[in-house]
């Protein structure tokens, strides 16, 4: 894995990073270098535009933003930049991510952020692999192979089951 991370996982604050090492985590078992920094909407707006505007010519190919509350960060990343955008929606507050939710699915039309489930950093990992793997055959037969062993891991538990 020397080449240059082509993911990008930011998120608002470090309390977030529990959820979203999922995705490093993930990503690191697919063998996809990631860059992880904290970049906040409402309270470094100058330092997210900065990255969402570079994003692009600095390698990366997806972007992975997680956030709770407001959850501004996947939509304002999604509005400066045209790479895709996964939102990660994080149970931050008393509504347990619900705020954050419909936050990031309700963007307005022409500025789509993609979003996985509340606290599912390790599904929008996956989910950046198999972006970057529509373009990259060595990337999608990693997911493949990676499917494969869940599907057996299944397997193996149902035969235990049955015993």
């Amino acid at each position: 894995m020397n080449e240059s991370p082509r993911i990008a996982i930011v998120m608002g604050s470090d309390s977030d990073l529990p959820i979203m090492q999922a995705a490093v985590d993930v990503l690191k078992e697919l063998e996809i270098p990631s860059y992880v920094d904290i970049v906040s909407a409402h309270r470094t707006p100058a330092r997210l535009y900065e990255f969402a505007a570079s994003a692009e010519t600095d390698g990366f190919d997806v972007i992975i933003a997680g956030a709770g509350g407001a959850a501004h960060l996947p939509g304002m990343i999604a509005a400066i930049s045209s790479l895709p955008v996964i939102g990660v929606p994080i149970s931050a507050t008393k509504m347990a991510g619900e705020d954050a939710l419909l936050s990031i699915v309700q963007m307005p039309a022409g500025v789509p952020v993609a979003c996985v489930a509340i606290d599912n950093g390790r599904n929008a990992g996956i989910l950046a692999a198999q972006i970057l793997g529509t373009a990259d055959p060595e990337v999608r037969k990693r997911i493949g192979a990676f499917k494969q062993a869940m599907a057996e891991t299944v397997r193996q538990k149902a035969e235990k089951l049955k015993r």
